[in-house]
């Protein structure tokens, strides 16, 4: 599995690549899920760029996601990038 970090870069700079809708699914621990939000919502914090990310959620509440809860990435619906892990959300 390549790094998160990896497979952001290739969308940052592989302009034929990053062409489609990609979506992060990340690991909610309030609501004990798997959360999607769409990449271009996503913002990178300067200086953090390869740590954490922030998402707004429908109330409009900022929340910094440490790369770490990152499960999967898609990419036009379609699964490019998921990573395992022992957390399983009932």
């Amino acid at each position: 599995m390549k790094p998160i970090q990896e497979l952001f870069s290739r969308i940052r700079w592989d302009k034929e690549f990053a062409q489609g809708r990609f979506e992060i699914g990340y690991y909610d621990r309030i609501k004990n899920e798997i959360v999607s939000v769409p990449l271009k919502a996503v913002q990178f914090t300067e200086g953090d760029r390869y740590f954490a990310f922030q998402c707004f959620d429908a109330e409009g509440e900022a929340h910094t996601i440490p790369f770490h809860r990152i499960r999967e990435v898609r990419k036009d619906g379609e699964l490019i990038w998921q990573r395992h892990s022992d957390i399983h959300p009932a």
